[in-house]
């Protein structure tokens, strides 16, 4: 692992590509570069983003290739790092007798600037002024935002050490543990009481709160859905997901892709639905690469594609 020290600002501009003078007038001014965007989660609700300007974000960009990206994350972070996937957040709960989900109460906006500057450049790395210059460029309003092209990185080393502790505890109890982004995913045969108590403490220590409503037990019996992927015996996309995409194949085959379109009040062009679809056909193979039904589907959308061409 490579570790990078900033004592001085002129090696920092230098890494960085960007002058003092600019990087010192977006800091001052940072909250004034970003826009809020909000965004439908899958979910249910919204999820609001704050979106930094070009400039910003090109700034943010460097920060991360330069200085973040070589920063040391738990393994059992399953998100925001090269090869991260819900797949590979998925997996290693498959077939477990017992899960335990737990999500943390907005995450993002309790990730605070004493805490980035603290854990994210810490001082016996960077200089004070470039400590407070790289953390301010990377917030919004003293929170982190979602929506910056930092704010992944940083929720992974802010989240370092807790992985480890608590994956260390787990280890010790033959429990699994991963982490995808802000949600906490636990299995085995193991007291979920005692888990969770740990975990809260844990999480307290660093002033976040779990959020009760989100706490979910599944055990045997029960569908296991893990980021959005079944894992009680085999892995696979959820069954309502399958079947909207058979549903959809079986109607455009009876119908003709636009009466299907023109049906149920699509207002989408042949060729994007199809891409679409496709998309989500390729999801589920991602999943479960020997699906037959899935690459049947595959192959007519394909050819189906080609025909509109």
């Amino acid at each position: 692992m490579i570790t990078i020290t900033y004592k001085e600002l002129s090696s920092l501009t230098c890494d960085l590509g960007f002058s003092a003078r600019a990087l010192y007038s977006l800091s001052n001014h940072a909250s004034k570069h970003y826009h809020k965007t909000v965004i439908p989660k899958g979910s249910g609700g919204e999820r609001v983003l704050h979106v930094p300007d070009n400039f910003l974000k090109a700034v943010q960009r460097s920060i991360v290739r330069n200085i973040l990206s070589h920063e040391e994350v738990s393994p059992y972070a399953r998100a925001y790092r090269y090869g991260a996937s819900t797949l590979k957040n998925a997996m290693p709960h498959k077939g477990h007798k017992v899960i335990l989900k737990l999500d943390i109460k907005n995450f993002f906006d309790s990730i605070i600037y004493p805490l980035v500057k603290k854990k994210v450049f810490p001082s016996e790395r960077f200089s004070e002024s470039n400590r407070v210059l790289l953390t301010l460029l990377c917030m919004y309003k003293d929170a982190l935002p979602q929506g910056a092209p930092t704010s992944p990185c940083i929720s992974n080393i802010i989240m370092k050490d807790f992985d480890n502790t608590v994956g260390t505890w787990c280890k010790e109890r033959n429990i699994t543990y991963t982490r995808y982004c802000d949600d906490l995913t636990f299995s085995g045969d193991f007291n979920v009481d005692e888990a969770k108590a740990f975990v809260e403490a844990e999480l307290k220590k660093m002033g976040f709160f779990l959020n009760a409503k989100k706490t979910t037990v599944l055990r045997d019996g029960q569908k296991k859905c893990v980021t959005g992927i079944l894992v009680n015996d085999k892995i696979n996309a959820p069954l309502e997901y399958r079947k909207s995409i058979r549903q959809a194949v079986y109607y455009c085959k009876k119908f003709g892709i636009d009466e299907h379109l023109k049906r149920n009040g699509i207002e989408k062009a042949a060729e994007g639905y199809l891409k679409s679809l496709l998309g989500r056909i390729n999801y589920v193979l991602s999943i479960d690469n020997t699906n037959e039904e899935m690459k049947g589907y595959k192959a007519w959308a394909v050819k189906q594609l080609k025909k509109l061409k």
